[in-house]
């Protein structure tokens, strides 16, 4: 659940009342690492595109400062995707690759609010600048909605548009006897 909280500004021909979103407690990578650490299937889609079946993988280094997920191949490109986080001080550094383009390096900042956790930085998304927010939200059944939104800052709306959502259901293993 995420609150409304209204910011009082002063405009030029008196008090705006402008709503912001409250994303809940800053935290670092620790909390995120075990829960999602493992091996994880679902559709990737897009707002314009067709949905995806793949598989994403998940890995913590041993003292959970580092994050690494792994897209499958053919998500969106003919090579597999990567998104490594790493704490670097109060924030999160991100280097993404998909193997085709530059290297992206963007900084995060960590919220966490009712069991979600949102990694919202300033960037850009299709050659325009904007607000990134990347959102992993939890059901009961351990399964994740991770979704990667953008709020164009040459735009005058207050939302964010959907750029991609990728679910993640649990790979459950079989034991060979």
């Amino acid at each position: 659940m995420i609150k409304r909280i209204y910011m009082l500004c002063l405009g030029l021909g008196g008090l705006l009342l402008l709503p912001t979103l409250s994303y809940g407690a800053k935290i670092d990578l620790k909390p995120i690492c075990p829960l999602l650490e493992g091996e994880w299937q679902g559709s990737a889609a897009n707002p314009n595109g067709e949905s995806k079946q793949v598989t994403t993988s998940v890995m913590c280094s041993a003292d959970q400062l580092n994050l690494y997920i792994s897209v499958s191949q053919g998500a969106r490109f003919s090579n597999s995707e990567t998104w490594w986080f790493r704490q670097r001080g109060a924030n999160i550094g991100l280097v993404y690759s998909d193997g085709i383009n530059t290297d992206v390096h963007q900084t995060f900042t960590l919220y966490q609010q009712d069991g979600s956790f949102t990694l919202l930085g300033k960037g850009e998304v299709k050659q325009r600048p904007a607000l990134i927010r990347l959102s992993f939200e939890a059901n009961e059944q351990n399964h994740w909605l991770w979704q990667q939104s953008a709020h164009f800052l040459d735009d005058d709306s207050d939302s964010y548009t959907v750029v991609r959502a990728i679910g993640l259901t649990p790979i459950t293993q079989t034991l060979v006897k």
